[in-house]
């Protein structure tokens, strides 16, 4: 039975706080950028890294790690100055439905928005009065493939107007904007704000939801993201989104 909306969130306050700590970075795909100092680095290695955040989570963290070698370890500055011979080493690596093909676009595309749009916080900035990333990633979908790209490539990035929860990029969006100095979260995207993030809704996530009365609709759809913001927004308004580390605490290591 769903718990009393004062003792919901006391509950939902003490799981943010047991798994929002540097010991959640050991076991989380976050690790990666966590291996950058730079910003740049941080935003390029953390966006490839959720792009690929399906599956197997051992999987997730090993290939994006091998990504970030593929880059030499410093993704900003190949992203801008690679040589064209220099993508061929890209062409083995594969995970699950992300391929060769589609990470060399991801590098291309990626050039682009650093050479013509002023870089991912500016690419993924909330534009107009919804106080929410639903056209924000639609439109940065467009951008990313301005230029030439295949038609299989564009499935990667989900796009909230059709529908999509766009779990990869709201994860990600989490990373780079909260700032709580817990050590797990980058809050390095200033020009955001921490009160328009969405939890990433997933299998884990949406069915601690449901158990706990948060959501009632039954797919992981971006009607579900809207109806769980609204819910977990009279919980914090301010940093709605740190309630996904408890939702997936929930889920994934309490098996609730």
């Amino acid at each position: 039975m769903p718990l009393h909306k004062a003792d919901l969130k006391t509950f939902l306050d003490e799981k943010v706080e047991l798994y929002n700590n540097p010991n959640f970075i050991t076991t989380d795909p976050i690790q990666i950028p966590h291996l950058f100092s730079k910003k740049e680095d941080i935003e390029i290695a953390g966006f490839l890294t959720a792009t690929i955040a399906w599956g197997n989570r051992k999987m997730i963290i090993s290939n994006a790690k091998k990504l970030v070698e593929l880059l030499d370890n410093a993704p900003h500055d190949f992203i801008l100055n690679h040589q064209e011979s220099e993508l061929d080493r890209l062409n083995n690596f594969v995970h699950r439905t992300f391929n060769s093909i589609d990470v060399i676009q991801f590098i291309r595309s990626l050039q682009h928005i650093y050479k013509h749009h002023n870089g991912l916080e500016n690419a993924l900035a909330i534009s107009d009065n919804t106080k929410n990333y639903k056209t924000a990633i639609s439109n940065f979908k467009r951008s990313f493939f301005e230029v030439p790209h295949q038609q299989r490539t564009q499935k990667h990035i989900s796009d909230p107007l059709k529908g999509s929860a766009a779990k990869r990029i709201n994860m990600f969006l989490r990373w780079m904007v909260r700032s709580d100095n817990k050590g797990v979260d980058f809050g390095i995207w200033e020009t955001h704000n921490t009160a328009h993030l969405s939890c990433p809704l997933d299998v884990h996530s949406g069915n601690v939801s449901r158990k706990l009365g948060l959501l009632s609709r039954k797919q992981n759809d971006w009607k579900a993201v809207h109806e769980l913001d609204t819910n977990l927004r009279t919980l914090d308004k301010n940093d709605p989104s740190k309630y996904d580390f408890a939702l997936f605490g929930l889920g994934v290591f309490e098996k609730f």
